[in-house]
Parts: structure tokens; C-alpha cells; sequence
């Protein structure tokens, strides 16, 4: 680590120099993985990061520096490539850092690496027999085990000076399904802030069945049709689309520059009454949650929308600056190689009043998208169109027949007003966001939500099936 004079030095070359405001984010990771594939582990691999990263403002004008030359000379070398892109003359500074202890709400049970390889080899050679025994079909299961020990220490010119210890843990199944003419796939991907507890909370079994069970299933699906028609998006990663075609768009990312469609409409009506989202960085050891963001804020929980109504916007402390709001702990990076900005953390519809059964049952002819898949999304407009990895057909209230190739369509601000029904089964799912601040921990959530029209596209027309 830095210590204390050397950043208080870094600090004072960057103000003098005429920055508004200037930091210091000092990173050391370690990552493990192991890769498990045709039944055996193909690789691990152990690696090491460590930088930092200097920022400084010239108003609303940041400007970011970076390197892994920790010494003196090598942190110095950086200030000033900071420092030649101001204008101002020098002026005298003095930087008194205080040093704020975090209170770490993440609790870290067991060490991942106080637990040996083998073990882990063995938990996912469970996971492989256990999927690979639900069918003679399944002709390929592949394994990631992925563990990241994240130390990071931030000060800046206000004199903050603090530090975080991050502990993610993750596992992502996929198995495949063939029949000697086609292949279908199907997985899961669960992850926590925590350490090897969150391996040893999970069933290996179950997690091999469901990603066989998915993959068996489309196998033998129809095609879905096309048109417009409710949709009753499931559960869990179902609220990547809100993530996607709402969420980056109430980002400061996009908000401060304008370039968002809801840009300006704070305390507007921007979905139906029935949604309520919520992005909170506060929940005990979830994927996307942390003690304090990556320009040591703690994070909080930020009510998005109430009841249809914008409450907020996820700000960082630049995007804060533009826009005159407060930050809310949302500033976030990928690494010391990046200048971090508004991110959303664990992001999510809150649950309604209905059951699952109750949105099915009010749909005459329509699409139940069980598990989402990916897809991509303008961030300016928020069109955007996502495909169904697991679909079925609903007909006359009840779930039918399995259909593939389903890809929904549509715009996340329109798709907001046409959320009619939100269920009680809350749940999340882990997944990693990439945007211009690098690819970080995210989590998305919703319950079951039924959307009164959207555009399915699929490979056969009309309600033929």
C-alpha cells in the first residue's frame, strides 16, 4: 500500500497545478479460476493486478492517469502527465488526509484461498456427472470457477482517505444439448460478494439438473411465433431488460450529458403505477454490493422510480458536479485502468401483489419468457431487443408448449408504461456490465412482470402455433 505522505504529495502536485479536486485509487487484486471442460479441469490459472489510478478536475473536465509504477518517482511521473493538460499557473496547496475506517457490512466466512483445489475440482465434477446423467443428450457441460479478492485504497483532495477489501465468488454452468442435428444450450451463473460459503451454500446437483433441464427442453421446442403480444417475463435475470433499456438510461452517464430519454424528467410519471425500481448497494454480500463505491462513498439504496414516478438518478461524483445533485455512492471502475462513473449496483423491479398464476392467467394468447437471455440495447433511445432462452406459449391462461428463437423487441421507456402487473416472487441474478468504466459486478432483479404488448419476433406469423 501507499503510504499516507506519498498520497498527500501525489495530491498537492495535482491542486497546485490548478485541479479543482484530484484523487488517488490504489488497487491490488488477486484472481483465481479454473476451467472444467470434457469432463476434466482443462486449466487454473492465478493472477495478480495491482496500480493506480490519478484523477483530477478542471471543472466539469476530468482528467485520468494510470500505472503500475507504485514508487515515488513512477506516481509522480503520472501527476504530471495529469498536469500538463492544465491552463492554470501553480499555486501553493497543503493536503491533510483523515483517515475513515469502513464498516464492512459483507461479511467474509471463509477464505477461498484456504480451501484447497481439489476440493473445487471435486464441487464441480458434481455439477458435471449431475448434468450429464439427465440425459444421453447432453453432449458437453462447462464449468468457470471464478474467485476475486479485490483491495483498494482511495484519498482525495477533501482529505478522504479509506479503504475496502472486496470478496467475489462465482460459478457458471453450461451444458449442451444435441440430438444429431441440432444443439441447444442452457446455465446458470450464480455469484456473491462472499467467500467459499457461497460454494458450499450451493447444490451441485441442482445446478447441473437446471442446466440440463433448459437445454433438453428448447431442444425439442417449436419455434415461437412473431407479432405483438403480452409477455409475462419471469423472475430473476428476467430484470436484465429493466437493467439494459431503463437502467443505463438513469445513469449520470448518460443523464448529464443529455443524451438520456429521461433526461430532465425528475418527479415525472415514466411507468406505470404498478413499478416500483429500486438499485441498492447495501444488501448483505449480493454480487453487485460493496461497502463504499470506487470514490469511496458508501453506497447506499437509491429508489429509482416509485409507483411510475422518476425519484432519482445513480450519480457519480463528476455526473454530480454537471447535474448539481449529490452523488449516491454510485461512482464505479472495473480496475485502476479506469476513471469510474454512475453504475448500477444491484438493480431491480420491486415485487407486487400478484402471483405468478394470476399474470398467466389474465393472458389469452401470449409469450411466458421463463429465462431471458442476452441482447443489446441503444442507450439514447433505449430501444432495444433481447432473446428468450427458455420460452413457452400461453394459451387460454395456461402454460403450454416450449418455443425457441423468441427475441423480444421493443423501447425501455415505452416498455416502462406497458408493465401492467408486477408479482411477490422477487429474485436476482448475477452478471457482469459493461460500459465506459470497464466491465464490473452487476445483479438484476424483478418478479414476475407482465408487459401488455411488446413485439416478439420469431420465425413463424401470427397465433398458428
Amino acid at each position: 500500500m501507499i503510504k499516507r505522505e506519498l498520497m498527500e504529495k501525489i495530491i498537492e502536485k495535482m491542486i497546485s497545478a490548478g485541479a479543482d479536486f484530484a484523487e488517488i485509487f490504489f488497487e491490488n487484486t488477486n484472481i483465481f479460476n479454473i476451467h472444467f471442460l470434457d469432463e476434466k479441469p482443462k486449466n487454473s490459472l492465478n493472477g495478480a493486478d495491482f496500480g493506480v489510478g490519478l484523477r483530477a478536475f478542471y471543472g466539469k473536465t476530468a482528467i485520468y492517469a494510470y500505472t503500475n509504477d507504485i514508487s515515488e518517482a513512477g506516481l509522480l511521473k503520472a501527476a504530471k502527465s495529469i498536469e500538463s493538460y492544465s491552463s492554470k499557473s501553480y499555486v501553493s496547496s497543503s493536503i491533510n488526509l483523515v483517515r475513515k475506517d469502513v464498516v464492512n457490512i459483507h461479511p467474509l466466512k471463509i477464505k477461498n484461498d484456504s480451501i484447497t483445489t481439489i476440493e473445487k475440482i471435486d464441487f464441480l465434477r458434481k455439477i458435471n456427472d449431475a448434468s450429464r446423467k439427465m440425459s444421453p443428450k447432453i453432449s458437453q457441460v462447462e464449468l468457470r470457477l471464478v474467485e476475486k479478492n479485490q483491495k483498494i485504497v482511495i484519498a482525495n483532495s477533501e482529505g478522504l482517505w479509506t479503504a475496502d477489501e472486496r470478496n467475489y465468488s462465482r460459478i457458471s454452468v453450461t451444458a449442451v444439448a444435441y440430438d444429431g442435428k441440432e444443439k441447444q444450450t442452457g446455465g446458470v451463473n450464480p455469484g456473491a460478494s462472499a467467500g467459499y460459503e457461497f460454494f458450499r451454500s450451493l447444490d451441485p446437483v441442482q445446478l447441473g439438473e437446471e442446466s440440463a433441464r433448459m437445454a433438453i427442453t428448447m431442444l425439442s421446442a417449436e419455434y415461437a411465433p412473431s407479432g405483438k403480444f403480452p409477455v409475462i417475463i419471469d423472475n430473476g435475470f428476467g430484470g436484465v431488460i429493466f437493467h439494459e433499456a431503463s437502467g443505463h438510461s438513469l445513469e449520470a452517464t448518460s443523464v448529464a450529458k443529455n443524451a438520456s430519454v429521461f433526461s430532465g424528467k425528475m418527479g415525472e410519471k415514466i411507468a406505470n403505477e404498478a413499478v416500483t425500481a429500486i438499485d441498492d448497494g447495501t444488501m448483505p454480500n449480493k454480487w453487485g454490493s460493496s461497502n463504499i463505491d470506487d470514490e469511496g462513498v458508501p453506497t447506499q439504496r437509491t429508489v429509482l422510480i416509485e409507483k411510475g414516478i422518476l425519484k432519482s438518478y445513480m450519480i457519480d461524483k463528476l455526473g454530480g458536479i454537471k447535474m448539481g445533485m449529490d452523488s449516491t455512492g454510485s461512482g464505479r471502475r472495473q480496475s485502476y485502468r479506469f476513471a469510474p462513473t454512475s453504475r448500477m449496483r444491484n438493480t431491480y423491479i420491486a415485487p407486487g401483489k400478484f402471483k405468478l398464476d394470476d399474470l398467466i392467467a389474465s393472458v389469452d394468447y401470449g409469450i411466458y419468457a421463463k429465462k431471458m437471455g442476452g441482447g443489446s440495447v441503444s442507450p439514447g433511445t433505449g430501444d432495444f431487443n433481447f432473446s428468450v432462452s427458455e420460452g413457452y406459449i400461453i394459451k387460454n391462461g395456461k402454460v403450454t408448449k416450449p418455443v425457441r428463437g423468441a427475441t423480444l423487441i421493443g423501447n425501455g421507456a415505452n416498455s416502462l408504461h406497458k408493465i401492467s402487473m408486477v408479482a411477490d416472487n422477487l429474485d436476482f441474478a448475477e452478471g457482469m456490465c459493461g460500459s465506459v468504466s470497464g466491465s464490473i459486478p452487476t445483479c438484476v432483479g424483478q418478479p414476475a412482470i407482465k408487459i401488455d404488448e411488446i413485439i416478439v419476433g420469431g420465425r413463424d406469423g401470427g397465433n398458428n402455433v
